[in-house]
């Protein structure tokens, strides 16, 4: 079976962290309403236990997902995959790795990192130029 892609672009990665965003809320809304907001409180500052245990749990859960599933559900539910840029493969844990920490330079200057994907001709943001990733969408 032969399948055929076209690179993803801004709009529909964003749809994509939107439907993941709402997925991570719901999952975390049992844990919530039983511990407490304190519980799944995070902070970008990562000054408590609680802020490293996140980031660390979502580190995992999105590095995961790229390498068994090329995707995250959202990605997945709008037929979008992430690759290698060479090989058209899963990403490995490393190029994984690569690209979570991609993220945060990113976002670190107005998301510009992110808004590059509208503009770059293989749509891809500074996170997938790092780890030599592409975004794809199932035609």
């Amino acid at each position: 079976m032969s399948y055929k892609y076209e690179y993803a672009g801004f709009w529909i990665r964003l749809v994509a962290s939107i439907i993941d965003s709402i997925i991570v809320v719901v999952a975390l809304l049992p844990i919530t309403l039983l511990f407490g907001r304190e519980a799944t409180s995070y902070s970008f500052q990562m000054t408590t236990a609680s802020d490293w245990f996140w980031q660390i749990l979502m580190a995992v859960f999105y590095i995961f997902c790229w390498v068994k599933f090329a995707g995250t559900p959202g990605k997945r539910l709008l037929r979008l995959k992430v690759l290698d840029e060479k090989t058209g493969e899963n990403l490995t844990v490393g190029q994984a790795i690569l690209r979570y920490i991609g993220y945060f330079p990113s976002t670190l200057v107005f998301f510009l990192g992110f808004i590059w994907i509208a503009f770059d001709s293989k749509k891809q943001g500074w996170h997938d130029k790092i780890a030599k990733s592409v975004v794809v969408r199932e035609l």
